[in-house]
């Protein structure tokens, strides 16, 4: 285990931003890496830090090396033998059969006298009778790998990588141990080990009031003084620091500050003071001005959007400001304030808000106060947060409040205003609402005509479709019926020639005669029985006289009918 101290220093372990003026800017360029002591730190960082109380000057003191605590308590015994004092290691053996018992990795501690004695080898110590115990008695055993052993003015202490051990010498010295640890016997006065400090679990975290950033957590170790032999009271020996990566802290001593970088550090030096934590990241916050007074007496409060990123910590501690906040508070209260005192409150209440939009028109009539925020309150506001190492990211009014009687009557007016503007606004919107309903209408009337007339296509062209099927069925039911009647003249012409070539071949005088007697029958069952059937063949004269004589008569008949 190697050892690593930092007496009475701010920084261990840890590279600080180091002997830095108020005026250089804040860059990681500007730091110096170092690790307390070192010959390389300057004769002011040392200065700043104090190390003149070495922790090799002390007597009796050993560091815990690589070889353990053992090793460290042989070299401390042989610096005890060669001043003439008594040894702390006991020189009796362990037997395996009877005593007090010492494991490996324990000590075993003897009280000789009011001096200490530490057994180191394991096993088994017997006591009186069977060994030489006088102005001896047996006190138990610790163990190796504790961090705190105290013992008749015998003091180890041993740490881990996050811990850090603050202790008390003789002299009332203050130290702090980290990563290691030390063996020392106290002739005059004791080692006292105030506290053992996590470092990366500090319990008090530092928040900033105004955004609620975590800034850092700190502890303060504190050590109980007795005064006048009575009053106990208690003192900050050492101030732990815990602080986030982009934070930092400002140390004073006297006139002078100094720039802490994120990290864990320790502050024992009594001339060194925590002046304040800062963040380095982005902030932004909602501010209230107070009253401002416009050219005609009207009181306004105005609500200011900031967004600012500290960057020189230094400039802003030097002008005595706490946080970043109270610095531009002031200066936009100040800048603020003669900016609306050279304006009517009429040029102020027609505009809402400054954002990107209205800085980028520029060309509203009533926009004298946006303009006066364009070009005076953001160039004065980022001028000025410069002198505090601050950039000023963003700017904009998002409220404002005007007060007394004249702000209530031009309030009341200006409603009344708005209020028309509002309805003919309505009124413009009922009016485009009408014509975009006419107009839907009127687009619905000529979708509905566009679809009656395809309609009326589909109608027409439906009706000659059926009426050029319709002739055609007609044409083809009479080509039909002209085919049937030729194909049944055709059968009718067969049969009657077919029936006549029968009836030629009819040669019997008797068969003729009955052929006739048939057909007469036929007649007459074709005509009725009361048919006269007048010859025509040898009188055709008569029949022809006879159907003249039928036509007048009939004629005669019709003709008065006719007249009427």
């Amino acid at each position: 285990m190697t050892s690593n101290f930092g007496e009475a220093s701010t920084v261990v372990d840890h590279p600080p931003y180091l002997g830095k003026r108020p005026e250089e800017p804040f860059s990681k360029e500007n730091h110096a890496t170092v690790e307390f002591p070192t010959p390389a730190i300057s004769a002011a960082d040392m200065a700043f830090t104090t190390s003149d109380y070495s922790l090799h000057d002390r007597p009796f003191f050993v560091p815990i090396g690589k070889h353990g605590v053992i090793a460290a308590l042989e070299k401390l015994d042989q610096q005890l033998k060669a001043a003439g004092r008594a040894s702390v290691l006991s020189k009796k053996d362990p037997t395996d059969w009877i005593g007090n018992e010492v494991t490996p990795g324990q000590l075993g501690l003897i009280n000789h006298g009011g001096s200490p004695k530490l057994l180191v080898k394991p096993g088994r110590y017997p006591g009186f009778p069977l060994r030489n115990w006088w102005a001896r008695s047996w006190e138990g055993v610790k163990g190796l790998s504790d961090t705190v052993i105290e013992f008749q003015g015998l003091t180890i202490v041993q740490v881990s990588q996050n811990q850090a051990a603050v202790v008390s010498d003789p002299q009332n010295q203050v130290f702090v141990v980290k990563n290691g640890g030390f063996v020392a016997c106290a002739v005059e006065g004791t080692y006292d080990v105030l506290s053992v400090v996590d470092q990366t679990h500090l319990p008090t975290v530092m928040t900033d009031k105004k955004t609620e950033v975590i800034l850092g957590s700190t502890h303060e170790v504190k050590m109980k003084s007795v005064i006048d032999g009575r009053q106990q009271k208690e003192y900050v020996v050492a101030t732990f620091l815990n602080i986030p990566a982009n934070n930092c802290a400002i140390l004073q001593r006297g006139d002078e500050l100094h720039l802490l970088g994120a990290g864990q550090s320790v502050i024992t030096n009594p001339s060194v003071t925590l002046r304040g934590l800062y963040t380095l990241g982005e902030n932004q916050l909602e501010m209230r001005t107070k009253d401002i007074f416009t050219r005609d007496q009207v009181p306004v409060s105005l609500t200011i959007y900031l967004k600012w990123q500290l960057t020189q910590p230094l400039k802003l501690a030097t002008h005595g400001y706490n946080t970043p906040y109270d610095a531009l508070r002031d200066k936009t209260q100040s800048i603020l304030t003669q900016i609306v005192a050279h304006l009517d409150y009429s040029s102020m209440v027609k505009q809402r808000s400054l954002g990107p939009d209205n800085m980028e028109e520029g060309n509203e009539p009533s926009s004298a106060f946006l303009d006066a925020l364009r070009t005076r309150a953001m160039d004065d506001m980022h001028e000025a947060a410069l002198e505090y190492g601050i950039i000023l990211k963003d700017l904009a009014v998002i409220n404002r409040e005007f007060k007394g009687e004249i702000a209530s009557t031009m309030d009341k007016l200006t409603t009344r205003g708005l209020q028309a503007q509002v309805e003919a606004a309505n009124v413009d919107r009922e009016n485009s609402n009408k014509v975009k309903q006419e107009e839907g209408a009127l687009s619905v009337a000529r979708i509905r005509a566009q679809a009656a007339n395809t309609q009326a296509d589909a109608d027409a062209y439906r009706i000659i479709a059926a009426a050029k099927a319709q002739a055609q069925r007609v044409r083809i039911e009479a080509e039909a019926q002209a085919e049937a009647t030729r194909l049944a003249a055709e059968a009718e012409s067969a049969a009657i020639r077919t029936k006549a070539q029968a009836d030629a071949e009819v040669l019997d005088r008797f068969a003729q005669e009955m052929q006739l007697r048939r057909m007469e029958v036929q007649r007459v069952q074709a005509f009725g029985s009361k048919t006269v059937f007048v010859p025509t063949e040898s009188g055709a004269q008569i029949g022809n006289a006879m159907a003249l004589g039928m036509a007048a008569s009939m004629g005669a008949q019709a003709a008065p009918k006719t007249t009427k």
